[in-house]
């Protein structure tokens, strides 16, 4: 798996999933936000626009 930082330089967190859809929290405690779901890119990713978790679709980490 490639440095997350080769994916996106802006992205605090790159997580690989294997599903086209992803629900997101931001995590437990304090830094959490409310759950959204996510549908991947035609490019086969997603960001969460609260916390900017970046979510590539396994398989595509080149």
């Amino acid at each position: 798996m490639p440095d997350s930082a080769a994916i996106d330089p802006q992205a605090p967190e790159t997580i690989y999933i294997s599903s086209m859809e992803v629900a997101c929290d931001g995590g437990e405690g304090a830094l959490g936000h409310p759950r959204v779901y996510l549908h991947m890119g035609a490019d086969g990713r997603v960001e969460c626009p609260y916390c900017d978790r970046l979510y590539v679709l396994r398989g595509d980490e080149d």
